[in-house]
């Protein structure tokens, strides 16, 4: 039988709590036009560029672009 003990190390332990912690405050507000803009232009950027390159460069360079689309596009819808 094994009988050793696993510990989680300090930083592991320390990254976790951190990532919870801007998680939970991340929910706190809804969020803007803008953003919701930035996430489905980056969503369909990344596909995009993806499908007409084919490669990590393309998908990268289309969520990019898409992100930067989509934000002004958000920016500039009303607020429902």
């Amino acid at each position: 039988m094994n009988t050793s003990s696993h510990r989680i190390p300090a930083r592991h332990l320390t990254a976790a709590l951190l990532l919870a912690a801007l998680a939970g405050t991340g929910c706190s507000t809804p969020p803007t036009n803008a953003q919701i803009g930035t996430g489905v232009g980056a969503v369909v950027g990344g596909a995009a560029g993806n499908v007409i390159f084919g490669s990590t460069l393309g998908t990268i360079g289309g969520a990019a672009a898409g992100a930067l689309i989509g934000n002004e596009v958000g920016k500039n819808q009303r607020k429902r």
